[in-house]
């Protein structure tokens, strides 16, 4: 669930991504046709120490959408001047950075960026700075993870219609674009995607060459007690929440100047919303407070800012987690949770998942041909089944469509079980 020291974020994260990248045994991939190519070429590597000179024709590629729509995606930059930063009292305003995809025409527009490499080089430099990454990853190249081949292109046609909207929060600590999978996924089923980088909560670029750090990991950091770190996640939530009811309000059409051109494809009275870790808990804090959310899902996130005793006013939530903390018992928020929510509800937990497992990384990580753990779910598995029962549970409460995969277990899907409190 979420991991209140944020050392040992890092270390998972140096398990999932880096450590795979730099480790012996990776190969020059023949490009990103497709993920089995990547795969078989990485797993048939010789033996070897990695460096960035190893390694310039790795290619990652994210996992191919299942929907029929082609993918468009705009940057968007917003700042509230109406509130302060929680984390850099000198800034002039809360600043948002937004991913928003779009139903796209087949054949329109340029490939997008996973992320910048500016992004991508804080990103490696913080695993090195905590000790994560082995001598030999010091000249590995940012090049190979900002490069990772996307589904999205920019300035593309959008397609005709107006279509739910469903809001993306990362993890605490990282960027926007580790639930890149998700968010493709989504919206080739015919969503928008907004997916949302809060400030000083990650690694992100923003306007004006500015990669603004992560200021918030370092107070987290300096918590004298898990109690006082608790207390930290619980404001992160809630102002994240704030965060989401000031960027709804400034692109649903029908505001008077809305922020997005592209406003007038989404439909203002189908909102969802989901996050992972962090990202969950301000969902269900978001939706305390803000009535236009229909639906939200939290992906292995512990409910930091509690959900109401009268819960969320009947709107369906989804609880998606690991079986090793996600399961009754393990996390006191989700039981509380559990009872509070008073309309459609589904506890689901993954066995073999991490807590990284509902994000990019572990797919990521296993095309360099890593290893999965015994008794692990394989990364792209683990990937598949995410986007598979997050997307089924927003198509049946925003798109209108009956999901037989969220009534009870599927043999298809063997590692997810329902949980019944």
């Amino acid at each position: 669930m979420i991991r209140i020291r944020r050392g040992a974020v890092t270390a998972l994260l140096a398990l999932t991504l880096p450590l795979p990248l730099v480790s012996a045994g990776i190969a020059s991939a023949t490009g990103p046709a497709s993920l089995a190519t990547t795969l078989s070429a990485a797993n048939t590597a010789s033996p070897g120490p990695a460096t960035g000179q190893d390694t310039p024709g790795l290619h990652l590629s994210l996992p191919r959408p299942t929907g029929p729509y082609a993918i468009g995606r705009d940057s968007l930059h917003l700042v509230d001047r109406g509130r302060k930063d929680p984390w850099e009292p000198s800034a002039h305003g809360r600043e948002l950075m937004v991913s928003l995809y779009y139903p796209a025409r087949t054949g329109t527009g340029r490939p997008a960026p996973y992320m910048t490499k500016a992004e991508a080089t804080t990103f490696l430099e913080r695993q090195r700075q905590t000790g994560q990454l082995p001598p030999e990853a010091d000249q590995f190249p940012p090049e190979i993870l900002s490069g990772t081949r996307t589904h999205a292109h920019t300035h593309a046609r959008p397609a005709a219609g107006r279509h739910p909207l469903v809001v993306l929060s990362p993890g605490f600590g990282l960027n926007r674009a580790t639930l890149s999978v998700l968010a493709e996924e989504l919206t080739s089923r015919g969503n928008v995607v907004a997916l949302v980088d809060h400030a000083h909560e990650g690694d992100t670029a923003f306007p004006g060459g500015r990669t603004l750090p992560c200021t918030a990991c370092e107070k987290l950091d300096a918590m004298p007690s898990p109690d006082a770190a608790a207390s930290f996640m619980t404001t992160v939530a809630r102002n994240r929440a704030k965060d989401i009811s000031f960027l709804l309000d400034h692109i649903l059409p029908g505001n008077h100047h809305p922020m997005w051109k592209r406003s007038g494809l989404i439909d203002a009275k189908r909102v969802g919303m989901a996050g992972h870790s962090i990202g969950g808990a301000a969902t269900a804090a978001a939706m305390a407070t803000d009535t236009r959310i229909r639906a939200g899902a939290d992906l292995d996130g512990t409910v930091a800012a509690p959900v109401p005793r009268q819960g969320l006013n009947g709107r369906p939530f989804l609880l998606f987690g690991n079986q090793a903390t996600g399961h009754p018992g393990t996390d006191e928020t989700w039981d509380t949770t559990w009872t509070r929510l008073n309309g459609w509800k589904r506890w689901l937990t993954v066995t073999g998942a991490t807590h990284l497992t509902f994000t990019d990384l572990p797919a990521l990580a296993q095309q360099t041909g890593l290893p999965t753990p015994t008794g692990a779910v394989p990364g792209l598995r683990g990937s598949d089944l995410t986007r598979t029962y997050v997307s089924a549970f927003f198509d049946q409460h925003l798109r209108g469509i009956p999901q037989p995969l969220l009534d009870g277990p599927d043999p298809g899907s063997p590692e997810v079980t329902f949980q019944t409190p």
